[in-house]
C-alpha cells in the first residue's frame, strides 16, 4: 500500500494531540511517533496514552499503538497509529512528505534521518529557513498559531503561562503516587500525589485537576507533574485545549500553502 502521503507528527502530548485532531478532522492521514515512556501531563486528551493503554480515544477519535512493521498494510482510516520511535527512524523506511516537530524541546532540534519535503516545528528553537521549512508559534500571543517561513517564534521565557501556581512540580525525586484522579475537584491544600513515601504535592487552589501523570511514574525533582484548573470545569479536562486548536489551524496552513504537498497528502492510496 502506499505511504507517502502521511503526515508524521513527532510527540503525542497534548499540544500534539490537537494538531493531529484538527489534521484527521480535515482528511489527513497521521502517524504519531513516541518515546517508549512518554510523560504527558494532560493524559485524558493525549494521543501518547496510547504507547501504554494500546489505545486511547480523545473527543471520539481513538489511537492505536502498532510497530512500524505494520504501517505498510495500515487501513484503518477512522484511526491513528502510534509507533514508538524517538528518533523518527521511520522515514529511514517510508518516503513522508511531512514532519511536524510537536515535542516541545524549546531548544534546537537534531536533524531528521533524511530530508523531507515539508518540515514544520513548533515553539520555541525553530527557525524557519534554518533548522525547518515552516514554524509555527505556540505561546499565547496576538501571534499564536502564526506561521512563519523566515524567522523563529518567541524565545522560551522559562516561566508557565498564566498562573505559575497552577503547575504542580515534584519536590523530590522518586515514584509518583496519585491521591486523585484527572477530572476530580480539588481544594486549596488538598493532596493530590506522594512522591516516594513523605513527599507531598498539594493544590495551590481550589478547582479541577486537569493533569497528572500516570500512577508509578518516577519522577525527577522539579520535573512538571500535574495541573490545577482555577476555573473548576471539570468537562474541560477532556477537551483538547484552544491553545492546541490554535496551532493546529498553524499546521494545517502550512500543509496546504504549497501545491505539491496539497496533492501528496490528499492523494488515494493506492493497492
Amino acid at each position: 500500500m502506499r505511504f507517502d502521503n502521511r503526515v508524521l507528527i513527532r510527540g503525542g502530548g497534548d499540544l500534539a494531540t490537537g494538531i493531529a485532531l484538527r489534521l484527521h478532522r480535515a482528511g489527513i492521514k497521521i502517524v504519531i511517533a513516541e518515546l517508549a515512556q512518554p510523560l504527558a501531563v494532560r493524559r485524558a486528551v493525549s494521543f501518547s496514552e496510547a504507547v501504554y493503554e494500546g489505545r486511547h480515544t480523545v473527543e471520539g477519535v481513538t489511537a492505536r499503538r502498532v510497530e512500524a512493521d505494520q504501517l505498510e498494510g495500515w487501513n484503518e482510516a477512522d484511526q491513528i497509529p502510534v509507533i514508538v520511535d524517538a528518533d523518527a527512524s521511520i522515514l529511514l523506511t517510508y518516503p513522508l512528505p511531512v514532519v511536524v516537530d510537536a515535542r516541545l524541546l524549546k531548544s534546537p532540534p537534531q536533524p531528521l534521518p533524511v530530508p523531507v519535503p515539508l518540515h514544520i516545528g513548533l515553539g520555541p528553537g525553530f527557525h524557519a529557513g534554518r533548522n525547518c521549512r515552516a514554524a509555527v508559534e505556540t505561546r499565547r500571543s496576538h501571534t499564536l498559531g502564526r506561521v512563519y517561513w523566515d524567522g523563529a517564534t518567541q524565545p522560551d521565557t522559562g516561566e508557565p503561562e498564566g498562573d505559575p501556581r497552577r503547575v504542580l512540580r515534584a519536590p523530590a525525586d522518586g515514584i509518583l503516587k496519585s491521591a486523585l484522579k484527572i477530572g476530580d475537584r480539588c481544594e486549596m491544600g488538598e493532596q493530590i500525589a506522594v512522591i516516594g513515601d513523605e513527599h507531598s504535592v498539594t493544590s495551590p487552589f481550589g478547582g479541577a485537576l486537569r493533569g497528572l501523570l500516570r500512577d508509578g511514574a518516577h519522577v525527577t525533582k522539579g520535573l512538571k507533574i500535574g495541573d490545577v484548573d482555577a476555573r473548576g470545569d471539570v468537562s474541560a479536562c477532556f477537551l483538547v485545549s484552544d491553545k492546541s486548536l490554535a496551532v493546529g489551524g498553524g499546521v494545517l496552513e502550512a500543509l496546504l500553502a504549497t501545491a505539491e504537498i496539497r496533492k501528496a497528502l490528499y492523494a488515494q492510496p493506492l493497492p
